[in-house]
């Protein structure tokens, strides 16, 4: 914003594009005083009038664009000229067509708000395809590194699954060992005290399927 180039002349913006584009100039300073007199034309007169003016302003101001910000070795072979409305982009290229060719023969682009934002994001773009362009290398060495790092991931990744499933194994053993140690608990307390035992520990009777059970 507001670069001076080697003539002294500061421009509104320059976009520093790679070659064979180069540095672009735009320039926004638009001449809008007639312009507003042409839309507020009360009669035929009055507006031919105003538009007169506006035509002369606008080609002395391409003629300007074109003298201040073309320079030869430094920019690019084109200017841009920022039109701050639609309605004027409308009216230049409706009404006034000789003054169309008249930028074309400048090399001065007209551009309206909608068209200006078309040509920031074609440099964008040019700029990230150039940006990746020169990081490619180090591109394809991360790339590389990630393909060793994913390796000894999976390997690794490999070998904790495995453990993962010997330990599985051996929980569910374990729980069949449980489950059979439960069972022997339920045996036992199946067994048969008769009553009289209960009132003398010395005399116990076992029912022998019970014992039969334990013992097995």
């Amino acid at each position: 914003m507001q670069h001076t180039l080697s003539n002294k002349k500061r421009a509104d913006c320059v976009l520093f594009l790679p070659e064979p584009t180069g540095t672009i100039a735009i320039d926004a300073k638009f001449p809008l005083e007639n312009y507003r007199n042409l839309l507020a034309g009360r009669d035929s007169a009055q507006t031919s009038r105003a538009r007169q003016l506006f035509r002369s302003d606008l080609k002395e101001h391409i003629k300007a664009v074109g003298d201040k910000y073309i320079i030869t070795g430094e920019t690019a072979d084109a200017a841009v000229l920022f039109l701050p409305a639609e309605s004027i982009f409308s009216e230049i290229y409706a009404q006034h067509p000789d003054l169309v060719e008249f930028a074309y023969q400048k090399k001065v682009w007209l551009v309206s708000p909608t068209t200006m934002m078309a040509i920031l994001h074609t440099a964008q773009a040019v700029l990230r395809d150039l940006e990746t362009q020169s990081q490619v290398h180090a591109i394809q060495k991360h790339l590389r590194f990630l393909s060793e790092d994913f390796s000894r991931f999976s390997q690794r990744m490999h070998y904790v699954a495995k453990h993962i499933s010997d330990a599985q194994d051996k929980v569910t053993q374990v729980k069949i060992s449980a489950d059979k140690i439960a069972k022997r608990f339920d045996d036992i307390q199946c067994v048969k005290i008769d009553e009289a035992g209960l009132k003398d520990p010395n005399n116990l009777t076992v029912d022998k399927s019970s014992m039969a059970s334990i013992v097995n």
